[in-house]
């Protein structure tokens, strides 16, 4: 067993950390931002410093689920005295918005440049077993329910089925003057997920929304594993 998935198990959570999560999915070689994460001010302070200004700052915490909602998040986050204040800003946030949360400290990571989201996933089906799916992020996942769906683990030219499936394909293609994104590295992205769940039975569902992808990068913005109890 994997022991960021046994640790988590051990301490009877069915769901990662943020940092965890990003961890794991280094492990497979799925691009994720540089972070730290933080305890005190001074440590978060030292991590901006080593990630690269702006940065973003996210509550970790297993009671905090939707960090935004909580006022746990805040992006580009240029200057260390910023730092310092919206560490103790998501800290006082965290205790107002569920009094008994255990909070783990802060997440610092670099600002990733613009790009086209798009969200990578994966679960099991009751019927066909681990499943990969794509789909183009925003309102297109959304409202449109624009996704492909394949049963992992998958090859290169199954992942690239999977993207010219989906109507948004042409915005990933370059569309009305916005620059192609690295088709490879999506590719890349979705054989490892699909890895990721298959070698790994103790995953129940993979989340990575969004996955930034550029001409020049893909990496995953937010991650989010839920384990099988």
């Amino acid at each position: 067993m994997n022991p960021i998935i046994g640790r988590a198990l051990r301490e009877g959570r069915n769901l990662l950390l943020e940092p965890e999560a990003k961890e794991l999915c280094s492990l497979y070689g799925i691009p994720v931002p540089r972070f730290k994460v933080a305890s005190s001010v001074e440590e978060a302070k030292a991590a901006a410093r080593e990630v690269g200004f702006p940065v973003a700052m996210k509550v970790v915490s297993k009671d905090i689920v939707h960090k935004t909602d909580a006022g746990c998040v805040f992006l580009n986050v240029d200057g260390e005295e910023l730092v310092e204040a919206y560490f103790k800003l998501i800290m006082d946030n965290a205790l107002n918005y569920s009094p008994k949360a255990k909070v783990a400290g802060v997440l610092v990571e670099e600002m990733l440049p613009k790009g086209v989201e798009i969200v990578v996933g994966a679960f099991r089906d009751i019927e066909f077993g681990p499943t990969v799916m794509f789909g183009l992020g925003g309102v297109l996942v959304e409202v449109l329910k624009d996704v492909s769906f394949r049963v992992a683990p998958i090859a290169e030219d199954e992942a690239k089925e999977m993207m010219r499936e989906v109507r948004g394909y042409r915005i990933l293609e370059g569309y009305r003057g916005m620059d192609p994104v690295n088709l490879e590295a999506v590719v890349d992205v979705l054989v490892k997920t699909s890895r990721l769940i298959v070698e790994n039975e103790e995953v129940e569902q993979v989340d990575l929304n969004p996955v930034i992808a550029s001409r020049g990068q893909v990496r995953v913005a937010d991650a989010r594993v839920i384990l099988r109890r």
